[in-house]
Formats: C-alpha cells, sequence, structure tokens
C-alpha cells in the first residue's frame, strides 16, 4: 500500500487560510472529506449552489488562489485537483506553491511580500468534471500550499498527497517522549493484511473515532489466520506504552491483540521489514469499546511495529508511546533536511554557523546519505570560503561570558556560569583588548571548558599577530561548527 497521505485533510488539521476570491463557493469545501456532490436546482443569492470553492468571473488581469494550512508538514508528491461537478466553469489551468514556515503562521505573513514560496507545481492545464493528479517533481517538505487556478473558477476538492515529516524536536518532550506511531508524528502504516471496511491508516489519526468508519476494519475470516497491520514509527525510539483501542467496534472488536517490533532503519518509506521481529506485547485479550493500555517488553529500540489481531475485527485507533533515541533525531532530522526547500534548509544550517554563504554552499549539496556526510561536507565548503565569510560567522557569536539569547551559545558556555567573580572580571577585560587588537569577538570553542581555560586560551592569542588570529578563529568556527552538527537534529 502508498504511505502517501492527503496532508491537507481537516481530520488531520488542514484548514484553507486565505483566498482570493470566494464570491460563489467558500474555500472550506476544499478540504472536505467526503465526495464532491451535485444537488440539482439548489441555488444562493449568489447562484448555483456547488460542492467546492469558486470565485466570481475576471474581468481583469491576474489569477485567483487559495492559501492551505496542511494539518501535518510533509514531503509532497502529488496533488489532487479535482473539478467534479464544474463543468463549465472550470479553471483552466492550475499551479501550485509551497512553503516550509511555521504551523501558526498567521493569513496577513503568508500572503504578504516576505513570504518564502516555492514552485511544486508549474503552470497546468485541467479539465472540466473530472478527478486530476498531478505528481510533484522533485518532492519538496512543506507546511502550507498555495492553490493558483489560471484565470479563475472553480475546484471541489484539493488532495495534498505525501509522507508525514514533522520536527520531531518540537513534538518531542524533554526525554524525547511522544505518540511514535501518530500521523502527526510521521508515523505512518505501510502494509495491512485486509481493510475491507475501512482504512488501517486510520489507525494513527488523531483524536478518537467518530464511528467505526473511522477505524480500521478488517473482514470475517472463515478459515485459520489473523490479521495485521505494520507501522513506520515517526523514529528509531524505545517503546514503553501501548494503547489499543476498541471504540465503537461492541460486536466486531478482535478477540485478542500482541504486537512485535523491529529494528530496520534502512528500510524505505513504504518497504516492509522482512525479519527480526520480536515481541513487544504478548497476546491479550481485548474487549469491545474499550481503551487498552498494555506495557511493552524492554527491547532494542525499535522502527517498526506490527499489530496483530486476532482473528479479525475492527480497531479505532493505536497508540505506541516510547522515547526517540539520538540515533533516530538524527536520522529524522536528517531527511527533514534533505526535503526542506533550499532557503529553509539554509536557514536551519545558519544555527550550526553564521556565515550565509556556507550554509548556501552546505544546502546545495543535498541530500545527504548520513550525519557523516553532512559534516565531510560542512568542512570542505568551509575550508573553500575567505576573510569576508568567517567575519560573517564570527559575528553571530556572543562574547564569552555574556548572557545570549542563543539556547546553543547558552550551553556551550555551560562551563563559565559558576565561575568566580575575579576570573569573569578578567574575561570582559581580555574581551575588550582581544575586540581593540583585533576588531571582532573572541571566538573559541566553549564546549567541555572551564571558564579559567577559557581566559588562558583568550591571554595566549592575544600573542598572535592578526593574520595568524584570523585563521585560528577560523579552525574554532570549524570545530564550534562540527559540534553543532553533532546535535543540530536533536531536542
Amino acid at each position: 500500500m502508498s504511505p502517501l497521505l492527503d496532508l491537507a485533510a481537516g481530520r488531520l488539521g488542514g484548514v484553507a487560510l486565505a483566498c482570493s476570491d470566494e464570491f460563489f463557493a467558500p474555500k472550506e469545501r476544499l478540504l472536505d472529506q467526503a465526495a464532491p456532490v451535485a444537488v440539482p436546482g439548489r441555488y444562493t443569492d449568489r447562484g448555483k449552489w456547488m460542492d467546492g470553492w469558486e470565485s466570481r468571473r475576471r474581468r481583469g488581469p491576474g489569477h485567483d488562489w487559495c492559501v492551505v494550512r496542511l494539518g501535518v508538514p510533509g514531503v509532497v508528491a502529488a496533488v489532487v485537483v479535482d473539478t467534479t461537478h464544474f463543468r463549465g466553469n472550470h479553471p483552466e489551468a492550475c499551479s501550485v506553491d509551497g512553503l516550509a514556515g511555521e504551523q501558526g503562521a498567521t493569513a496577513e505573513g503568508l500572503t504578504g511580500p516576505a513570504a518564502d514560496w516555492v514552485e511544486l507545481l508549474g503552470r497546468t492545464p485541467l479539465e472540466g468534471d473530472r478527478e486530476q493528479r498531478l505528481p510533484v517533481d522533485p518532492p519538496r517538505l512543506v507546511s502550507h500550499v498555495r492553490l493558483n487556478i489560471h484565470p479563475d473558477g472553480g475546484v471541489a476538492r484539493l488532495r495534498v498527497l505525501g509522507e508525514p515529516l514533522p520536527d520531531l524536536r518540537g513534538l518531542a518532550g524533554p526525554d524525547g517522549r511522544l505518540d511514535l506511531a501518530a500521523t502527526a508524528s510521521g508515523g505512518t502504516v505501510v502494509a495491512c493484511s485486509d481493510m475491507a471496511f475501512a482504512a488501517a491508516g486510520n489507525l494513527l489519526l488523531p483524536g478518537d473515532a467518530v464511528d467505526m468508519g473511522e477505524g480500521w476494519e478488517t473482514r470475517r475470516r472463515r478459515g485459520p489466520g489473523h490479521d495485521w497491520a505494520v507501522v513506520r514509527l515517526a523514529a528509531e525510539a524505545t517503546v514503553d506504552r501501548v494503547e489499543v483501542d476498541t471504540t465503537h467496534y461492541k460486536g466486531n472488536h478482535p478477540e485478542s491483540c500482541q504486537l512485535q517490533a523491529c529494528r530496520a532503519p534502512a528500510a524505505g518509506p513504504g518497504e516492509v521489514p522482512e525479519g527480526g521481529w520480536r515481541e513487544l506485547v504478548p497476546r491479550s485479550p481485548l474487549g469491545p469499546h474499550a481503551r487498552h493500555a498494555l506495557a511493552a517488553a524492554p527491547g532494542e529500540p525499535a522502527t517498526h511495529v506490527r499489530l496483530l489481531i486476532h482473528p479479525d475485527g475492527g480497531v479505532s485507533r493505536l497508540r505506541v508511546w516510547g522515547r526517540v533515541t539520538a540515533a533516530g533525531f538524527d536520522c529524522a532530522g536528517l531527511r527533514r533536511l534533505n526535503a526542506l526547500p533550499a532557503g529553509r534548509a539554509a536557514a536551519e544550517l545558519l544555527a550550526c554557523c553564521g556565515s550565509r554563504t556556507w550554509a548556501a554552499g552546505v544546502a546545495a549539496v543535498r541530500p545527504f546519505a548520513d550525519p557523516a556526510a553532512l559534516a565531510a561536507t560542512a568542512a570542505s565548503v568551509w575550508e573553500r570560503l575567505g576573510p569576508d565569510d568567517w567575519q560573517e560567522a564570527f559575528a553571530a557569536h556572543p562574547r564569552i561570558g555574556e548572557r545570549s539569547a542563543s539556547p546553543w551559545s547558552t550551553r556551550e558556555q555551560a562551563g563559565v556560569g559558576g565561575a568566580a567573580a575575579e576570573v569573569l572580571a578578567e574575561l570582559a577585560d581580555g574581551n575588550r583588548e582581544y575586540e581593540r587588537r583585533f576588531g571582532r569577538v573572541f571566538l573559541v570553542r566553549a564546549a567541555g571548558r572551564s571558564a579559567a581555560a577559557l581566559l588562558a586560551n583568550l591571554r595566549e592569542r592575544l600573542g598572535n599577530d592578526p593574520d595568524t588570529e584570523l585563521r585560528v578563529a577560523a579552525a574554532e568556527q570549524a570545530e564550534i561548527t562540527r559540534l553543532r552538527l553533532q546535535r543540530l537534529f536533536r531536542p
């Protein structure tokens, strides 16, 4: 089965935020999950009632548009533009833009001149009364899309198909804990034995199911065996608790369930691991219309789980709680960096080194196979830069011993916090002398060093000539960058 989901679905939190015009039919209907319908003879005071979004007829230049916030950020692989029941009033063509921003971005910010939209789909002809699936190449990670219709007209439904890929740093708790299976975390169902009555992907949706149609339900088995579904977790993690919810399934719940786990980091987004499964939760009885909390057996980290239901039936939700490992954060973060639009990828990298040329140069080499490849590229790009780029990077750092709004600098200078007052005073005097001599902030890799060690380094470097000190500072920046890249994808 395809791992692609409708990232704009309302049940995931997708919202039509703004549009240029909705005279005949409101933008909110674009994301309705039900198939579009026609109601003969139904009119409003503005014209024929249409199940979709429809703008008025344009009498001048330009085109209409609608901005949609995805329910979960993801890598968009295709869009479905459905003009069902729009026959003489459909757009001539469409195009789609994407933006990787904050989920809380306002409509004003997204429609203003500073919004960093990138093209996902160029201008493409549309036919009336037809569902049209249009591939996005290359796929890109975005949080918002803008559907442009040329020049005007009506669209019944918009589906944004892709792989959920949120930033786990903002979802996990301080200890890295979250619901690893949830679609909102990036979990996906990659295979199942059967879904005759309701799709297996519903297992991972947010909130409670409203009825049996919002769970996973298989047909009745008339022979041996059992049904199953395989879930790729948001990231590699240790699992400690599982919830299997049979809400709404009263006469058709499974008799029992069990859960297995495996670690297969090399498996692709839609691939099912071939072996290595271990028992996570032993076979446990299930009751009707109830939420069952099940303890998970301790063991090695997992990337996939397999839910087995005996012999068949319906489950409304599956929750898999656990803690993401350091390797899990790194893998998920690297996938996210690889998929971001170039400008946003460079902006993420600026947290490690303040040179814009360096950040753009590293972003241009994506995708990276692993963190080691990213580190090697970062070092190579830095070595090719010159003094102007070095100075820009240096300027992004606070003085040693001063408070900073940067969480990176605060953590790196932890060894300075408890220093004696006289040491801090000498550091402040040394910083001023260094700036008078070299015209920039004293830059040193502070992580793991005490205030006394930093002061000694400062005094030693005050004896360097300007050219030598410039190269020493550049080497220190390279070391700072290397250490920051190691933690870039972690909370």
